[in-house]
């Protein structure tokens, strides 16, 4: 009887112990003995997943350590991105300012038919002029008596005036309308004598200018003579021999003024002589012949390459990425700050919820 009696007890005891269970013994059935465990299986039950993979200091330190070390790579990204940008915006600048101050030289040629007769201005000095003549097809007749005046058909003008770079300077010109038609190869054939003077050599000067027709409407011919010698080359052609020009017209255009020069190509051959010997010891002789060269104006102009609308465009294109890449490393910033935050704030209430758990236990 009183077997089952304790027996009857112990049985109720043991029915009651398993509907009513340790709050830390209901889900697990371990025993008392490891409190720490049971307490970390408690609390992995009641916080949520995603803090209890947080709440694992090894899982925690490495997503740190990932964010750091992802945010200094974006970081260091960002400024180099912004250190290209700063040196392609200088580079273009460099680029404009360069090709803005060193325009790049054009030259094109451009072909004509007729030019405007030239100016041809020889300063003869103690020569005297004896003919002065027009052919065509560069074809020049033989002289039949040379050192002797002949007639001539050259429109000419004689100036005096006074040297542009020396004011005590008299300088006496005669000026000769130039060749025209370069198709059918006009020439001009000038012939001087000269008598023999102390001097080893002997030479005339002479220049050539745009157009004869400005010098003919010219209200002070003298101060355009002075002009034309500050703006043209001069050269020479020597007694004996007979010298042929073939000229070139060159057009200038700067950023304020236009210019013409003249380019030359000259030849020297030797004149035979045939007059007698006493002939020839009195009076020196000189030849010289004007021709263009071919029928085409060479034009040389000065264009600026450099084009504000492109570098502009790419000014703003780099600005723009500049202002996107700083806005997105800001952002970035941002994030990862409210990620550091949001973490703390779970440490934070892991750590108090753990505190309160262990008080009330």
């Amino acid at each position: 009887m009183l077997r089952k009696e304790t027996a009857r007890s112990y049985q109720e005891f043991s029915d009651d112990e398993e509907l009513q269970p340790p709050v830390f013994y209901q889900d697990n059935g371990k025993s008392t003995g490891d409190l720490e465990e049971t307490e970390e299986e408690y609390i992995a039950r009641v916080l949520p997943a995603e803090d209890t993979v947080d709440s694992n200091p090894f899982a925690l330190f490495n997503k740190a350590c990932l964010k750091n070390v992802f945010t200094v790579l974006l970081l260091f990204i960002y400024l180099l991105l912004t250190a290209v940008a700063v040196f392609l915006a200088y580079q273009t600048i460099t680029d404009f300012m360069e090709k803005l101050n060193h325009p790049v030289m054009s030259v094109t040629y451009k072909e004509v038919d007729v030019f405007s007769p030239p100016g041809i201005a020889l300063y003869p000095g103690t020569a005297q002029l004896l003919s002065c003549k027009h052919h065509y097809h560069a074809h020049i007749p033989p002289l039949v008596t040379s050192g002797k005046p002949q007639p001539g058909d050259c429109v000419t003008e004689e100036v005096t005036y006074t040297g542009p770079y020396n004011n005590h300077t008299v300088k006496k010109a005669l000026v000769v309308s130039g060749p025209t038609d370069v198709r059918n190869r006009e020439v001009v054939f000038l012939q001087f004598s000269q008598n023999e003077t102390e001097e080893d050599f002997s030479a005339i000067t002479y220049m050539l200018f745009d157009r004869y027709n400005d010098l003919f409407r010219s209200v002070d011919r003298s101060a355009f003579m002075q002009d034309c010698e500050r703006n043209y080359s001069m050269w020479t052609f020597s007694g004996g021999f007979r010298t042929w020009v073939k000229m070139s017209l060159v057009k200038t255009s700067g950023k304020a003024n236009e210019s013409m020069e003249f380019r030359q190509e000259s030849s020297v051959v030797k004149y035979n002589d045939k007059r007698s010997g006493s002939e020839q010891k009195g009076v020196q002789l000189f030849f010289v012949v004007f021709e263009w060269r071919d029928p085409y104006v060479q034009e040389v102009r000065d264009i600026v390459t450099a084009n504000p609308w492109n570098t502009v465009a790419i000014l703003c294109g780099v600005f723009m990425a500049l202002f996107k890449a700083a806005n997105f490393a800001s952002f970035s910033v941002k994030w990862v700050i409210k990620i550091r935050k949001r973490h703390l704030r779970n440490r934070n209430r892991e750590l108090n919820h753990i505190s309160s758990e262990i008080q009330s236990r």
